[in-house]
């Protein structure tokens, strides 16, 4: 993972929904720990979480399969919000704190439920632009980077798309060693400026959201009805239908290599050396199996990539109503 010399899966494991039923599905604890099993067989070794993913749960479950084989997997979670404090309600944002006494406090409970005396990446969750600037929690962090305590440390962006001035001051930090962002073939901003700066900064970028909240995938069409409760309710019906066609655009190029929409949405970003990893949102071991097989260095030419950008440039920019999401 860039400059940390951490290796990781060009394929990872976003296990948000291990904690949390916001993507249409509740996954019982048997079959979570099914799912990380069988991304581990598969050769997947980046396990991505956060504390508010069910309020330490996703952190749980990863602790409780790889506690036996810890040197063998790569852990990164992710803190921020105070879950100790609050109660989250629905969607919305819980206040955040980054001070160094709480972020003491959160590693300490973080790796407690991992089982854990280390971390690979620890992250801070959707900082603004103040906290990137606010150098003790950074002096806390890099002091942690030399007890061993962590290996290194991630940006990740959000909660909506954006954030491109947080993520590129946090290319500046001392032991940042990834920015997590929501990129894919659809929404490529500011994915695309991430991975060219990250490039130059020798900052690896972690994907979210590749397959644009299902639509990439096949999950989400123009007759989906998607519950409040989920969490791609952001995603309106008149989104909906611009993505289609804009799907229906890229078809002719998927369709050079074979592949379908969803093969050439991820072989997209793999095909840039600037990605880590890809953390597509999974909630079935058919889901893992699909897209690890899609890590096989079969990716686009540059010509091809290059077509792509020019259609995302020719496309209007979407009108998306403001998230509250934490994923």
């Amino acid at each position: 993972m860039a400059k940390s010399g951490i290796k990781v899966s060009e394929i990872g494991f976003g296990a948000w929904t291990l904690g949390l039923d916001w993507w249409g599905k509740k996954i019982e604890d048997d079959e979570a720990k099914r799912l990380l099993k069988h991304a581990y067989d598969l050769g997947i070794n980046y396990f991505e979480t956060g504390d508010i993913y069910g309020r330490g749960k996703s952190e749980q479950l990863i602790g409780e399969v790889f506690s036996g084989m810890r040197n063998e997997v790569v852990i990164s979670t992710k803190y921020g919000y105070d879950i100790y404090s609050n109660e989250q309600i629905g969607h919305k944002e819980l206040p955040q704190k980054f001070t160094p006494e709480f972020t003491e406090f959160a590693l300490k409970k973080s790796m407690e439920r991992l089982q854990t005396d280390y971390l690979d990446v620890y992250g801070l969750h959707n900082p603004k632009i103040h906290t990137i600037r606010d150098k003790p929690i950074f002096d806390y962090l890099d002091k942690k980077v030399k007890e061993g305590i962590i290996k290194s440390y991630q940006i990740a962006l959000g909660p909506a798309i954006g954030w491109t001035r947080e993520g590129l001051d946090a290319m500046d930090l001392t032991n940042t060693t990834a920015v997590q962002t929501v990129y894919n073939i659809l929404e490529q901003n500011p994915g695309n400026i991430l991975v060219e700066q990250g490039e130059k900064h020798n900052v690896g970028i972690l994907v979210r959201v590749p397959d644009a909240s299902g639509i990439l995938t096949g999950k989400v069409t123009a007759d989906t009805k998607i519950s409040e409760k989920d969490h791609r309710s952001v995603r309106s019906g008149d989104w909906v239908k611009q993505s289609l066609q804009k799907v229906d655009q890229l078809m002719p190029i998927a369709k050079r290599y074979g592949w379908n929409i969803t093969e050439l949405a991820i072989k997209f970003l793999l095909s840039h050396n600037g990605v880590s990893s890809v953390l597509p949102t999974v909630v079935s071991e058919e889901e893992i199996t699909m897209f690890s097989q899609m890590a096989d260095g079969k990716y686009l030419n540059a010509s091809d990539k290059k077509e792509i950008t020019e259609l995302f440039n020719q496309w209007p920019p979407y009108e998306l109503k403001a998230s509250a999401q934490t994923a």
